[in-house]
């Protein structure tokens, strides 16, 4: 799982922010919302354009590393007030009895500065691709010995960036799970799988470009069996009771439609929320039996209070290894009924995230009315 997440100097985030995943307080309540002394559940709220956008892209900035999953260009990455040209990622993953810390530095985003392996306090190696200065000691660790590092160094002098593609100067890490014989049980092994099944979904983006792009292989993948029952199930658990038809038309073509006493065409019909569930159920919830770690930005932006609630409920059921980031703002959700102070952070303005168990002198408890507290500006100091 994941421990402990530091950034740096990337975009809005000027000075360290970071994410302690094993900061978790004595209460004796909601304790669905931590797994193995790790939070697995967490909200984020905070104001407009206080960067919880931004923070998920940087907590998934190592999938592009690894597996340039969601790699895009972007034209503004380190800090615009830095004083330095580097922004700094660092994290820290807990496998069995073993840490492994991951951390580097990137001048842009193609352009990686230096990296760093440690595992259980050992440095395992160390690139300074700015320096071209490498460490390769300690491969033995890891079993590793078989990497060709001569292979490695050549690939750096003939990378190149084209107009069409760029390409990240080649992390060590990754060369190494591509290019080496490692064991089905090596840390390496578990740590690139928790990272390829990491992921990232904005709920607002899909609903505002339409649905009309992925009708087909949606509706291809509820044909197989128990799937149509399975989503008519979700949306039914989530309050949104109804009964659904998939019936494939004369032109070859697939249509959803809502089952009375005639069928009515499902998404010209459905509300923005059960389209916002939908669009859920079909990028995660299908899915997330195989998800590590999953950022949820703006989840609840179409849902009423009580559906929102009842998503949080269904992914605690379900769910109970997967982490999961929400961002939010929706204050009903401040409840101790379904979260917790040690589970709900305020991201503030200038970069800081604070735990709202660390955002008052009080000693909050589980009768204390978090949302009214919030409102009346408890926490105000932090956002």
């Amino acid at each position: 799982m994941l421990k402990a997440f530091k950034l740096r100097n990337y975009k809005n985030f000027k000075d360290e922010i970071s994410i302690n995943f094993e900061d978790i307080a004595g209460y004796q309540f909601s304790t669905d919302c931590i797994s193995d002394g790790i939070l697995s559940k967490m909200i984020i709220y905070g104001r407009n354009a206080t960067g919880k956008t931004n923070l998920g892209n940087a907590i998934m900035d190592i999938t592009k590393m690894l597996f340039q999953i969601g790699y895009k260009n972007e034209d503004i990455f380190i800090n615009a007030d830095a004083t330095e040209d580097f922004a700094s990622f660092s994290y820290s993953f807990q496998f069995d009895n073993n840490e492994i810390i991951y951390r580097y530095t990137r001048f842009s985003n193609f352009d990686l500065r230096d990296e760093e392996l440690i595992i259980d306090g050992i440095s395992i190696y160390k690139c300074s691709f700015y320096q071209d200065k490498y460490n390769f000691d300690n491969l033995k660790f890891i079993n590793a010995e078989t990497a060709s590092i001569g292979r490695y160094l050549q690939s750096l002098d003939d990378g190149n960036i084209t107009e069409d593609v760029m390409e990240f100067k080649l992390p060590f890490l990754r060369w190494i799970i591509n290019n080496t014989a490692l064991k089905n049980d090596s840390l390496l092994i578990k740590m690139s799988e928790f990272i390829r099944r990491m992921t990232m979904l904005k709920v607002s983006n899909t609903i505002m470009f339409g649905f009309s792009r992925f009708n087909d292989s949606f509706f291809e993948s509820l044909e197989a069996k128990d799937n149509l029952e399975d989503f008519e199930q979700f949306l039914n658990t989530m309050g949104i009771k109804c009964k659904l038809v998939l019936k494939k038309l004369p032109d070859g073509q697939r249509e959803l439609y809502f089952s009375h006493d005639k069928l009515i065409p499902f998404y010209k019909n459905a509300s923005s929320g059960t389209l916002a569930l939908t669009n859920l159920y079909r990028r995660f919830v299908s899915t997330l039996r195989s998800s590590s770690f999953v950022y949820l930005d703006e989840f609840d932006a179409f849902y009423h209070y009580e559906m929102a609630e009842n998503v949080i409920k269904f992914f605690k059921r379900n769910y109970p290894k997967c982490q999961i980031i929400m961002t939010s703002h929706n204050t009903n959700l401040m409840t101790n009924r379904l979260m917790r102070p040690d589970c709900l952070f305020i991201l503030s303005s200038s970069g800081t995230l604070t735990a709202l168990c660390n955002a008052t002198l009080r000693e909050l408890r589980e009768g204390h009315n978090l949302e009214k507290m919030y409102i009346a500006g408890e926490f105000e100091k932090y956002e």
